[in-house]
């Protein structure tokens, strides 16, 4: 938004800003925030930056916990939803250095640019262009506890509330049949619509909105394509904006990748093409699909180390409860033109050399989108700089259900890890193309599997609703 720490002054003060708020992301890929004066917003904030407990954001010990961010002046916006005018931007976090301070190499956003600047140097292409679809959840009520009670979600428009008697207008939504609806069913268009108006004023270019199949209140808004980090800078906004719009209307959203048993889950697909020069670089009239040979090693590569991305793009125990037949989300490891069920899919729809690309069908929204693009794109890197082809390394294409294999079948294709701790396993064994060029620092990989595993050990140790109902009478 901003160039110089003097154009970002006039606008504060034509805008009667009282208020300059902070955004930081931690280890898991939540917004931390610390708020100062307008007037306290000078020059050596952005030179000398502002200090604080990188500990608690889960990157360092307490012994060595001492960090600072400087704000990056062109990620400014206007904060819609606070009472006090406030000026908000990103934060780069840097290490307290003598005589400089420098750029402290496991904060996500600075992980996800080493990750381009590693594909220019390696002359691959200029930009890596991504568009992800953001599906979640709004719900008229949640409440839950880690006891062995469990939880309750409710929304007026959900099947099971067809025979509420204190509020019922009759109009509900189909058990997984949510697609398209139009109102009444879909009584969360509106909704939509000020979320994406939200998007579009903090240059988030909405492509379109829609209900999702999951029937009790599971929406989706796709956007339109940009730059690796600049992408997770908007897919941080877009949660902010969907989150905090939903309690605005007295509801609460959610990207958890499945809130409903027999329901459709979460995903965040993510679309993605290379340029050189300003040239397509996925295009070839004569390819498979009309994808190039590049394209095709780029795919190869990821399919190749998706195993080990998992552990970055579904990083939640929940996320592999999607990740099951039967609802749309991918099982198996392979690619196929126009097929929902393969985890690799290229749209037959887009035909034109500029817009040539296929999507990844396998992450969610509780990812950290800064590690989740940049390995992505290190897993393509990887692909083409080792020229690996995915047909001759077994995976597709292919152009058939996945989902109805026999048992027999299914056992000559691989499958996605089942758990998030096999997820860890591979990530453990196959991360060497995440550490290229030190894009991934190794002991950022060793953080990540510390954390994660805490959270495996955590869910594994706790009884739950399900178990009772199970086993209780045994």
């Amino acid at each position: 938004m901003f160039k110089s720490l003097e154009e970002a002054k006039r606008f504060i003060e034509e805008k009667s800003i009282k208020m300059v708020d902070f955004m930081m992301i931690d280890l898991n890929g939540r917004w931390r925030h610390l708020t100062i004066p307008a007037d306290r917003f000078t020059e050596d904030t952005l030179k000398n930056g502002i200090g604080f407990d990188g500990s608690n954001y889960g990157f360092a010990p307490v012994e060595k916990s001492d960090m600072v961010f400087i704000p990056d002046l062109s990620s400014a916006y206007i904060d819609p939803f606070m009472e006090i005018p406030t000026l908000a931007m990103i934060g780069d976090v840097y290490v307290i250095g003598v005589p400089e301070n420098y750029p402290f190499d496991q904060d996500p956003r600075n992980v996800s640019k080493h990750a381009e600047e590693y594909m220019r140097k390696s002359g691959i292409a200029d930009e890596m262009r991504i568009g992800p679809e953001y599906e979640f959840h709004v719900f008229d009520h949640v409440s839950y506890s880690t006891a062995p009670n469990g939880f309750k979600i409710d929304t007026e428009q959900a099947e099971w509330n067809k025979n509420n008697d204190e509020f019922n207008l009759g109009y509900k939504m189909p058990h997984k049949g949510g697609y398209h609806m139009a109102p009444p069913q879909d009584v969360l268009y509106d909704f939509r619509s000020r979320v994406a108006m939200l998007m579009e004023d903090q240059n988030i270019k909405v492509k379109y909105h829609h209900h999702e199949v999951g029937g009790p209140g599971q929406l989706e808004i796709e956007v339109e394509f940009g730059g690796v980090t600049e992408m997770a800078d908007k897919t941080m906004m877009t949660k902010y904006l969907i989150k905090n719009q939903a309690i605005a209307e007295n509801r609460t959203a959610t990207f958890m990748p499945k809130p409903v048993f027999d329901e459709a889950g979460n995903g965040m697909h993510v679309h993605m093409h290379l340029f050189k020069d300003g040239k397509p670089l996925f295009y070839d009239e004569n390819g498979y699909s009309q994808l190039s040979e590049t394209a095709m090693h780029f795919m190869g590569g990821i399919l190749k180390h998706i195993k080990a991305l998992c552990a970055f793009t579904n990083p939640s125990t929940n996320s592999f409860k999607r990740l099951v037949p039967g609802y749309e989300a991918p099982v198996t490891i392979g690619f196929a033109t126009a097929n929902r069920s393969s985890v690799i899919r290229i749209p037959a729809y887009a035909k034109d050399p500029d817009k040539k690309r296929f999507e990844i069908r396998n992450p969610d929204g509780t990812c950290n989108p800064y590690y989740a693009f940049a390995a992505i794109l290190m897993a393509g890197c990887d692909g083409i700089k080792n020229k690996i082809d995915p047909v001759a390394e077994g995976y597709g294409p292919y152009d058939f259900n996945l989902y109805t294999l026999s048992e027999e079948e299914k056992k000559k294709i691989k499958s996605l890890p089942r758990t998030l701790d096999e997820a860890l396993d591979e990530l453990e064994k196959d991360h060497a193309f995440l550490t290229e060029g030190g894009v991934f620092p190794e002991r950022l990989i060793e953080i990540w599997l510390e954390n994660k595993r805490a959270d495996t050990k955590k869910h594994s140790e706790m009884p739950t609703p399900m178990e009772f109902d199970m086993y209780y009478d045994l």
